[in-house]
């Protein structure tokens, strides 16, 4: 039994490695086919003139990326995602925050209000959007409907809400916000439960309310949680296509239009794969960087 006990520890770390790399394979096997070969086909695309139904194919060098530059509805995508990620991301921060505040202590029906919170991020987003364009309809608004119930608005002298540019462009936050606030609620919440019960207990004891308690606190022990929900929400609101496309399809007159929806409408809709393709690949970098900076922050935030 002696002798028999190293063959079998020698078997087991041969047969590891094999097994890890089997559990490991389909993840592997995922990236590689669903985001690696069309990663790859879409820079080969750029760099052509590339085109649906056409048969050839030649190699225009970087005259697309000039050719999307040069293009003010590329200039105006690229302002709308910023505003758009900017903006839905400072609400759903401050929204998660003091959901994550009112959450975490334990009344009658917080798991009920929980569930509920959480239905927006459960339901397909095509189902919500879908929803949410009937709310928003011009003719058939259920908002509309109320304010001019209230006497703030005449029957024929309603906002159309996704009719007008800068209601428009609210309209798509809001819904985007709508859809990302429970998953930020989420994550924030993991945060608070995280830090210890004891430092808010000692700074209640040494005097110190809840704002103080909060600002002073919560909330900087918070950051790095803070810092992967704002990265993670930053990365799906700024490739996020979904939202736009089903309210507004970019309209009106190109003031919703994202770079997302906009190589969406360009390389599919327009049958110019290779434009497409570029402006897909302009969001490359811009989230390369954007992901760098917040883990660079939430790397100090651990530090300090």
């Amino acid at each position: 039994m002696a002798i028999g006990r190293p063959k079998i520890k020698s078997l087991q770390a041969a047969e590891s490695p094999l097994l890890g790399g089997a559990m490991f394979s389909p993840a592997v096997l995922y990236i590689v086919l669903l985001i690696g070969a069309p990663f790859v086909l879409a820079i080969f695309y750029a760099f052509s003139d590339a085109r649906i139904g056409s048969t050839t194919l030649h190699f225009v060098g970087l005259e697309n990326f000039r050719s999307i530059l040069q293009s003010p509805s590329f200039r105006k995508a690229l302002q709308n995602s910023i505003v758009f990620t900017i903006c839905a991301q400072a609400i759903v921060v401050v929204c998660s925050t003091m959901l994550s505040i009112a959450l975490e202590k334990k009344f009658r029906g917080r798991g009920l209000l929980r569930f509920l919170i959480l239905l927006p991020w459960v339901a397909p987003v095509s189902l919500g959007s879908i929803g949410w364009k009937w709310i928003l309809d011009s003719i058939y608004s259920v908002i509309t409907w109320v304010l001019v119930w209230l006497h703030f608005y005449k029957p024929y002298g309603a906002p159309m809400w996704l009719g007008q540019p800068h209601l428009a462009m609210a309209s798509v936050i809001l819904v985007h916000c709508w859809r990302l606030i429970p998953f930020a609620t989420v994550v924030m919440l993991a945060g608070s439960s995280a830090i210890p019960k004891e430092i808010p207990e000692a700074a209640a004891i040494d005097g110190a309310g809840f704002w103080r308690t909060l600002f002073q606190i919560k909330i900087p022990m918070m950051l790095p949680i803070i810092n992967v929900a704002v990265l993670f929400g930053t990365i799906f609101t700024f490739t996020d296509m979904t939202v736009v496309y089903i309210l507004t399809a970019g309209g009106p007159f190109d003031s919703t239009q994202t770079l997302p929806s906009l190589a969406f409408a360009t390389g599919i809709q327009g049958s110019d794969l290779a434009a497409g393709a570029a402006i897909s690949l302009f969001l490359v970098p811009v989230l390369v960087v954007i992901a760098y900076l917040m883990l660079r922050m939430a790397h100090r935030a651990e530090v300090v």
